[in-house]
């Protein structure tokens, strides 16, 4: 389940700071700073983001 939920992170991983990049973007935090705490909180969030759809996947697998 582990490797599942890592190879899903690659993918929420980065969209989701790629959002949270745009959202900072958007809303006119353009210094090096506000985007690197975005990306950062992104990639942090997709944690269990990974988590729970890797076990909602593997729940329906039969």
């Amino acid at each position: 389940m582990f490797q599942f939920t890592m190879m899903l992170y690659s993918i929420i991983g980065t969209s989701v700071a790629g959002m949270f990049i745009v959202a900072a973007l958007v809303s006119g935090n353009d210094t090096l700073i506000p985007i690197l705490v975005a990306a950062g909180l992104g990639a942090v969030v997709a944690l269990p983001a990974s988590y729970l759809v890797a076990r909602a996947i593997m729940a329906n697998k039969k």
